[in-house]
């Protein structure tokens, strides 16, 4: 009895410490405020409860931003937003509360009047500025204001896009950013290079934004670029290897936000990615599969990251490539029977399933979106050239006899055995709830693509075409959503 009792002990404690595991969703949190102002006092809470240092920019000089957010990582200080002629409140109460005692402020009177630096004065803290007569000038005098660095930051001074994904790393370095032109340095760039002994340089951007002949003046430049803002964000955190252990998700179009967030991101160690703020991009999609990252926070409140992006971090199927197989096509129809072409049940509850996963933040491909017949070889290769994290086949079942009926899925144990039957496990009781078909259970079987896939892969058969009553629901929409409903579930479980 005494053993009996152990073992029942061990089972339930076991179970207390798997659940948690079992279901759990990716870790999300939102830092953001009212404005840009706001936002970014909401950001400086993250680090500071006091500071005797701030730096101040306009909130819509987006390049003197760029700048500073070294130099106040260097400071150790707060990036705070302004409006132009007036002291904003928010910032003015927070600079209070920090008991803040001196503020740099980046920019010229033109975007900080000196009716808002003798605002600040006035609140008895002293100030610093520094500024040029245009961004390329306030951008080599912040950097105369950093500790000697040994390597720069070459920016178009005039594309904000290519900058929020590498102040994280600029900042923690103490590597000043400098602006230039695309065809051409700017004077005060090359001065600065030239005084500070600068051995080596990043160039942020493909050659649409700095040119070649740029690249052949700058000490040992190295570059890194995207198609876009969102692929130049993840090619910067994998080309510098920067931490993705915490990853700070920002607007890409935001400038305000990214900037202070990018700058949150560098105190933490951590990196910055940028997306569109109504969905996940699938360069973001990409970096956050390919670094398996599950920690988030996301920079400002909705509209600029909105609640859908918020879940789409959430999902555990975010980044995640995941390979659709609708079975047969064209000339193969499959099962025919009671009305029903397999090849157009099989294509249709896959596109469902794809069109569920991609909302929710996947990567998923389809072998094929139309009547098109690729065979199983084909499949499989496609599957492996798109270095799919699983493998779903979908199927209608079809028998001799019109008696067999129910839902059943199979997995292979060639590649993968523990990880296709867990797969298999989630979706199989799902799809027979769902559909309310009979539960043939879960079973091994060698069928071509799911024996040649190398990745975790099962082959799900829905409902007996041949059978009259599964035949029946398979001619309605509503069933064949719920066969797609019950895949994605089951996915969206065998990764939580």
């Amino acid at each position: 009895m005494r053993s009996y009792i152990k073992v029942l002990s061990m089972c339930f404690f076991g179970l207390i410490l798997f659940v948690p595991i079992a279901l759990a969703d990716n870790s999300v949190k939102r830092v953001g405020g009212n404005s840009r102002y706001g936002t970014a006092v909401e950001i400086s809470k993250q680090t500071y409860s006091t500071a005797s240092t701030a730096v101040i920019v306009s909130g819509n000089a987006y390049a003197d931003a760029i700048v500073a957010a070294p130099l106040a990582y260097q400071k150790n200080a707060p990036l705070l937003y302004t409006t132009t002629d007036k002291l904003s409140y928010e910032t003015k109460t927070r600079l209070k509360d920090m008991r803040t005692k001196n503020v740099i402020i980046v920019g010229g009177t033109p975007v900080v009047s000196s009716n808002t630096a003798n605002q600040i004065k006035r609140m008895g803290i002293s100030i610093k500025r520094i500024a040029g007569s245009n961004r390329f000038e306030t951008s080599a005098r912040v950097a105369k204001a950093m500790t000697a660095p040994s390597k720069v930051i070459i920016l178009n001074g005039f594309l904000y896009e290519d900058a929020p994904a590498i102040i994280p790393y600029a900042a923690k370095n103490g590597f000043p950013i400098l602006f230039t032109n695309k065809t051409y340095i700017n004077s005060a760039t090359t001065a600065v290079i030239k005084d500070k002994k600068i051995r080596s340089s990043i160039i942020v951007g493909s050659t649409k934004s700095i040119s070649n002949s740029v690249n052949k003046k700058l000490p040992s430049p190295t570059r890194i670029s995207g198609s876009n803002r969102y692929e130049l964000a993840a090619n910067i955190v994998q080309k510098l290897n920067l931490s993705t252990s915490k990853v700070y998700v920002s607007n890409g179009y935001s400038y305000s936000d990214a900037i202070v967030g990018a700058l949150l991101a560098a105190m933490n160690k951590q990196s910055l990615i940028v997306t569109d703020g109504q969905n996940l991009s699938v360069g973001t999609r990409k970096i956050i599969g390919s670094e398996n990252a599950s920690n988030f926070t996301v920079i400002g409140t909705p509209p600029a990251i909105s609640t859908k992006v918020f879940n789409q971090l959430k999902n555990p199927v975010v980044g995640e490539t995941i390979f659709i197989d609708p079975g047969h096509g064209d000339q193969d129809s499959g099962a025919v029977a009671n009305g029903l072409l397999e090849k157009e049940i099989n294509l249709d509850i896959a596109k469902r399933v794809n069109m569920k996963l991609n909302a929710s933040g996947a990567l998923s491909v389809m072998s094929r979106s139309n009547d098109t017949f690729y065979s199983l070889q084909e499949r499989v290769s496609k599957a492996a050239s798109t270095q799919a994290d699983l493998f779903i086949s979908i199927h209608g079942n079809a028998n001799d006899s019109s008696s067999p009926n129910g839902s059943e899925t199979f997995y292979d144990t060639t590649y993968q055995a523990t990880k296709s039957k867990r797969l298999a496990d989630q979706i199989q009781p799902k799809l027979a709830t769902y559909l309310k078909t009979r539960n043939r259970g879960v079973k091994r079987a060698g069928f071509y693509v799911i024996k040649y896939s190398r990745m975790p892969s099962v082959l799900v058969e829905t409902a007996f075409i041949t059978n009259s009553s599964d035949a029946s629901k398979l001619k309605q929409s509503v069933y064949k959503d719920k066969a797609a409903q019950a895949i994605y579930d089951g996915t969206v479980s065998y990764y939580k």
